[in-house]
């Protein structure tokens, strides 16, 4: 809807001039300007409103705006067309940008499977942990702005942009509106949208600033200010919400702090010539999942305010004469030569730490892009939890680029938690602490506590400064509780007890890809608890020397996008020590040399490989690929490859749809499986898999029986929230015959 003020002054004297416009001289062309409100995810409604402005001759010259507005208004405002911001707007990952993540793929090679795992992390600092925030630092989004902002990085006065502009924030010392015209662009704008409780607050200019829109989100009257005649406002705040729709403590403290401008908005909204307010109640201020709809329907109010917008350029271009529309008002700069630099914010490590983990090296030329990158090297070292940068010119044409740094403290303690069917409840702790022993390394210890008991130990010392080179010390113990089967029915339970400890030498050329070679030492101890029929008792113990390969090139560590993760081992176990003995319905055999066990040598190779192709913006196409064989292992024990499951989550496991974990134990196996993934809507997948499995082509067991194929399905709803994801599955085996439930939630040890 559009409310035109017909009894503005200002519209009559402009029909008068038009009628009159060959008999008089013309005045001085009335100066128009744009204020748009913030409102989070509705904001993304004003492109359709500038797409209606460009496409109608408009020439625009002044914009202000608040929070959201503030973003798309400053685009603009730098020579961005609406359709290029339209564009930008439908190709973010708004999940990634509004996080305090990054890019799996710029994290190192050592450091992935830790990343982002853990629901609560906890900083020790001043000798105690610190309660987390919640607050997003936004690392993403700021070197988002950096590379849009870019062109203009030599501007600091926003009145010389193509078209003037202003934003507006709020001074959090004395709660005043601060209007931002000059300074660093990209702070003022991560100022203005900065919203108490889910941002951080941003120091600018000697101030600390939160969003503008607690007391000013619809800036009209500084357009005003700025020489604007002429106002279009567009308005996509619903206001405050009625006291029974406030639900939660968000709502609450998001209704607190916006007290203020909605009685700012009752003075500013009577000045817009042409008001525009936006009608979205489906839609809050965090529905980026909802964008491409938002953006359809900002366009298609533009649609209908086209024939004004077009009616009031040519009428401007009757009475004052005819003026060009101003395109590719963009700079054009590609690149600039760093000849200096200053990093601010480090304690524990240095500056000269900081530039060498991004290889930065001056006077080169380096373009948005590529310093991007630059600085999601240095954050992928987990040493610092926000890096942000401006640059400065310098008289000979070069800049100086300066670095504000947060460093992360040296010492985490992490909370998961973890449930499925094998492993039963699990409370996941995880103690990190970096520089501990030596520097440049880090050393972890993770407890599962709950119906399976788990502890792991590893110390990463990294070789040099590149981090190309590491090596890495660990140790775990497992204690399940094991479901047998005979004919896919189980019949049996035993306990399994595993303790391993090894070394390994890693090196890896990039954040990608590694390779090495290790050793470990592996003890097993097998217990039935439930007698059945023919069983063993006892342990085994072996060494193996091993070679591996291992890629990543995922997006994101749960439910990926685009990338493969790959990891392939081959070694030698060397002579076994096992010390078993057979049981007949609990009872020892009476003659246990009538069963041969091999302690022989044999070589081993496992492969695990997953890949993940976008089809389109909500639909991914999963392969996946896993496999293992025991090379000359027919009379060998306690180190088969164990079928089934929907989660990788103990040794030598193959996932497979169709069976429950431990359903089928085999020397050699190979697994294929493809599936397509669906996001229903924010956070809510259904995930469709089918797999095909192949055993006993190279070895074949004395003491298990398995076919040589089996084929399987499985449908998931998964809803990936606080605690993780949660997967409610059902699936089914062509060899069982069985329809089977299977529940999954959070990260697995």
């Amino acid at each position: 809807m559009v409310i035109f003020k017909s009894y503005k002054p200002l519209l009559v004297g402009l029909i008068f001039l038009v009628q009159s416009a060959l008999a008089q001289v013309p005045a001085q062309r009335p100066k128009i300007g744009v204020t748009l409100s913030g409102g989070g995810a509705k904001g993304l409604a004003h492109i359709g409103i500038l797409k209606a402005i460009d496409s109608a001759g408009l020439n625009v010259d002044y914009i202000t705006g608040t929070s959201m507005g503030s973003i798309i208004g400053s685009l603009y405002a730098i020579g961005y067309t609406a359709d290029s911001i339209e564009k930008i707007a439908r190709s973010i990952d708004w999940d990634l940008l509004l996080s305090n993540q990054s890019s799996l793929r710029s994290i190192f090679m050592e450091e992935k499977n830790e990343y982002s795992k853990y629901v609560v992390e906890l900083p020790w600092q001043n000798h105690r942990f610190r309660l987390p925030s919640g607050l997003l630092q936004g690392q993403e989004l700021w070197l988002k702005f950096s590379e849009l902002y870019f062109p203009v990085h030599q501007e600091k006065d926003f009145s010389r942009f193509s078209i003037p502009f202003r934003c507006i924030g709020t001074d959090v010392g004395n709660g005043e509106a601060i209007v931002m015209k000059e300074g660093e662009i990209i702070s003022a704008i991560r100022s203005s949208m900065a919203i108490p409780s889910v941002f951080t607050a941003v120091d600018y200019n000697g101030k600390r600033m939160v969003d503008g829109g607690i007391v000013r989100n619809f800036p009209v009257r500084d357009v005003k200010e700025m020489g604007a005649n002429i106002v279009i406002g567009s308005n996509v705040a619903s206001g405050l919400l009625p006291s029974e729709k406030v639900r939660n403590a968000l709502q609450i403290l998001l209704q607190i702090a916006f007290f203020r401008e909605a009685e700012d908005a009752r003075t500013e909204v009577p000045q817009c010539d042409i008001y525009i307010p936006f009608k979205m109640e489906k839609y809050n201020m965090g529905s980026f999942s909802d964008g491409n709809d938002i953006l359809n329907l900002g366009i298609e109010e533009g649609r209908k305010l086209y024939p004004k917008f077009k009616r009031l350029a040519d009428s401007l271009n009757a009475i004052y004469g005819p003026v060009a529309f101003r395109k590719n008002r963009l700079p054009k700069v590609q690149a600039v030569t760093i000849s200096s630099f200053e990093v601010h914010g480090v304690e524990k490590t240095s500056s000269e730490f900081f530039a060498h983990t991004m290889d930065l090296q001056l006077n080169r030329s380096y373009t948005a892009h590529k310093l991007s990158n630059m600085v999601r090297q240095a954050y992928g070292t987990r040493y610092y939890s926000r890096i942000i940068y401006s640059l400065q010119p310098q008289s000979d044409g070069t800049c100086k680029i300066i670095f504000d740094v947060t460093e992360n403290p040296l010492t985490f303690a992490k909370l998961g938690i973890h449930y499925n069917r094998f492993t039963g409840v699990g409370i996941i702790a995880n103690i990190t602490a970096r520089n501990f022993f030596i520097t440049n390394s880090r050393s972890l210890v993770t407890i599962n506590i709950g119906e399976s008991f788990r502890i792991r130990g590893e110390h990463l010392q990294y070789l040099g400064r590149l981090k190309n080179f590491a090596l890495i010390a660990e140790t775990q113990f497992d204690r399940f509780d094991v479901n047998t089967y005979e004919q896919y029915k189980q019949d049996g339970l035993y306990k399994q007890n595993f303790f391993k400890i090894g070394e390994r030498f890693q090196f890896s050329p990039t954040r990608n890809f590694s390779l090495g070679a290790g050793h470990r030492f592996e003890w097993v101890h097998y217990s039935p608890k439930i007698a059945k029929g023919l069983e063993l008792k006892g342990t085994n113990n072996y060494n193996t020397l091993y070679g591996y390969v291992s890629h990543n090139s995922l997006d994101r560590s749960i439910y990926a996008r685009r990338g493969v993760k790959l990891y392939a081992e081959a070694g030698r176990v060397f002579e076994q020590h096992p010390n078993l003995n057979f049981l007949s319905n609990g009872v020892p055999l009476e003659d246990p040399d009538s069963i041969q066990i091999s302690a022989y040598p044999y070589l081993r190779t496992t492969l695990d490989v997953e890949s993940y192709i976008p089809l389109g913006g909500r639909t991914t196409l999963l392969l996946n690929g896993q496999g293992g064989i025991n090379f000359n292992y027919t009379r060998n024990v306690l180190n088969e490859f164990a079928i089934g499951g929907l989660t990788k989550v103990f040794r030598n496991q193959i996932t497979f749809a169709g069976l429950h974990e431990g359903t089928l134990y085999t020397p050699s196996v190979a697994m294929l499986q493809g599936g397509l993934r669906v996001q229903l809507f924010n956070n809510n997948y259904v995930t469709g898999k089918a797999n095909v499995l192949f055993t006993n082509f190279i070895s074949r067991s004395e003491f298990f029986q398995n076919p040589d194929l089996l084929s399987g399905y499985s449908l998931t709803y998964s809803y990936n929230f606080a605690l993780g994801p949660l997967e409610i599955s059902t699936m089914y085996s062509d060899q069982t015959r069985k329809l089977q439930w299977y529940i999954n939630l959070g990260i697995p040890f």
